[in-house]
């Protein structure tokens, strides 16, 4: 169980990553990440974790368990039909919750991605994994590729992008798609700077999260490794669509910062 409140210096259990002009401080009881500028080319990037150089064998937190995390960020969350190049809401990628640790800092893929958390993404970013849903915004999520029907629906998804790059269909790739990386997500109907009480339970066979005690998502699935928790924010962009589209990189950006009042995991 951990409890912070941030009321003292962050406590051994937390490791602190700074790059790129990334920093982290302490503002009025609160924890804040923060960036003065980003540049588009290099990687920024202010984060909290606990897993540190563990093996993904022993990454701290696995089901059942309660997440509960006070937040808000120095902007507005982007939505659909934002300008890609908007300097009125925050660019890049932020959030909180738990995941596998997938892509070092460098941006080498480690392994098939696992995680339940509260994620952002602002323009260019369009990770289309679930039909119906932006590839951006503020979201609750749940990404399970680790398991065998992920596999299974590989060799679908490929013929389907071919299909929609024949004949301009994309509806088949876009639901082998969620298949393949076993995806659940809703956006959050809140702005991202403004105080709000995010609760995740991360069960076994599901996942729910909570919004100010409103439920947002319930998951049918949700990872069954171990994962570790990650609060952060960066200037990074990922694309992946049912077009056949992936591509990475980084975004230029203004001041902006992340801000967590308390976080609060227990088991259930």
């Amino acid at each position: 169980m951990i409890v912070e409140d941030f009321s003292e210096p962050l406590n051994k259990h937390w490791t602190q990553t700074c790059i790129g002009g990334g920093k982290i401080y302490f503002e009025n009881f609160k924890l804040r990440m923060a960036f003065d500028s980003a540049r588009q080319g290099v990687y920024t990037d202010a984060q909290i974790d606990d897993y540190g150089n563990l093996k993904r064998s022993d990454f701290p937190w696995r089901p059942p368990l309660r997440m509960r995390v006070i937040a808000r960020s120095s902007l507005p969350s982007a939505t659909f039909g934002d300008n890609v190049e908007s300097t009125n809401k925050l660019r890049g990628t932020a959030g909180f919750g738990f995941w596998n640790y997938p892509f070092s800092v460098k941006g080498d893929i480690l392994m098939l991605p696992e995680a339940v958390w509260f994620f952002y993404a602002s323009p260019p970013s369009n990770m289309a994994l679930v039909p119906g849903i932006p590839g951006w915004g503020w979201k609750a999520q749940v990404v399970h590729s680790m398991q065998p029907s992920s596999l299974a629906a590989t060799v679908p998804l490929a013929a389907t992008i071919a299909f929609g790059l024949l004949t301009g269909k994309t509806r088949p790739a876009a639901r082998w798609m969620q298949k393949v990386s076993g995806a659940h997500e809703a956006i959050l109907p809140v702005e991202m700077n403004e105080w709000h009480n995010y609760t995740l339970e991360w069960k076994h066979s599901e996942a729910l999260f909570w919004v100010d005690d409103r439920l947002i998502l319930r998951s049918p699935q949700s990872p069954t490794h171990p994962l570790g928790f990650v609060a952060w924010l960066d200037n990074q962009y990922a694309v992946a669509t049912p077009r056949g589209e992936v591509r990475f990189g980084t975004v230029s950006s203004g001041p902006q910062w992340l801000e967590l009042e308390s976080v609060k995991i227990e088991p259930l």
